[in-house]
């Protein structure tokens, strides 16, 4: 009776090879302002004027850039890790109180590996966006609990939804290259996974045409989430928290090609 159950595991994405995939792609958007700039020999200097780049830079910066695309293919497979998470998780405020404190403890590597600065506001670290999006989550499911009347609750939802965008928007929760908003496409995915879950073809062709509205790219993500098959895939129960401490640990590296 365990056979079945392995080979499906065997040919799908376990939660944990999902992780894995993700921390791919978010090492490649770590890469393209720190590691790649360093041995391509090119300044990411926004003032340094289009006139004084050579034929040679402009084909490192758009390997750059092209690097930096590929990594939003993470969006997705971090906001359904986050929605199962929520899902299985037994306090989400715990749950909350953790992300937050990888947030924190990531914004200063963040900074420094993205911008050179240890305060810039120019850009906050993509978990903020996993934080703001758990606690709408959060707020969602307590105005459902606790608000009978229709036209109210769905008020309130409303506003409790805006209210995350806006956080996400106003405080350039993830935004990459100007154009990518990785905070607010974070919480449209995770609304999706979380409300669409009993409809999957519906869920997986919702997401898929909200990751092609924002350059195409976080749909490619949807389609690993497509192959997922439901197993956590965990060889020892600690190994989660690896994956915690794995977002510092690469920006604190990454850190360390912007000062050489």
């Amino acid at each position: 009776m365990n056979q079945p159950n392995r080979s499906r595991a065997s040919r799908g994405l376990t939660s944990f090879r999902l992780k894995v995939i993700g921390a791919v792609f978010m090492a490649l958007s770590i890469a393209s302002t720190t590691l790649m700039p360093a041995i391509l020999g090119v300044s990411l200097d926004a003032g340094a004027g289009m006139a004084s780049i050579s034929s040679a830079d402009m084909v490192s910066l758009t390997e750059i850039v092209l690097c930096e695309i590929v990594s939003w293919c993470a969006v997705p497979i971090y906001a359904w890790l986050l929605v199962d998470g929520y899902r299985h998780t037994r306090g989400v405020w715990a749950y909350v109180g953790r992300l937050a404190a990888l947030a924190v403890v990531c914004e200063v590597p963040y900074d420094l590996a993205t911008s050179g600065k240890a305060f810039d506001m120019s850009s906050q670290n993509p978990v903020w966006g996993l934080v703001i999006a758990l606690i709408v989550l959060a707020l969602l499911d307590w105005t459902a609990a606790r608000f009978g009347r229709a036209a109210a609750r769905v008020l309130i939802c409303l506003a409790i939804v805006l209210a995350g965008i806006m956080w996400n928007l106003l405080m350039n929760v993830g935004l990459r290259q100007h154009v990518m908003y990785a905070g607010a496409l974070t919480l449209g995915f995770a609304l999706i996974f979380r409300y669409l879950a009993a409809r999957e073809n519906t869920m997986m062709i919702t997401a898929g045409l909200l990751g092609a509205m924002m350059l195409i790219v976080p749909a490619v993500g949807v389609m690993f989430l497509h192959w997922r098959n439901g197993e956590t895939g965990y060889a020892r129960p600690w190994t989660k928290w690896v994956f915690y401490a794995l977002y510092p640990v690469m920006l604190l590296v990454g850190c360390v090609f912007t000062v050489l």
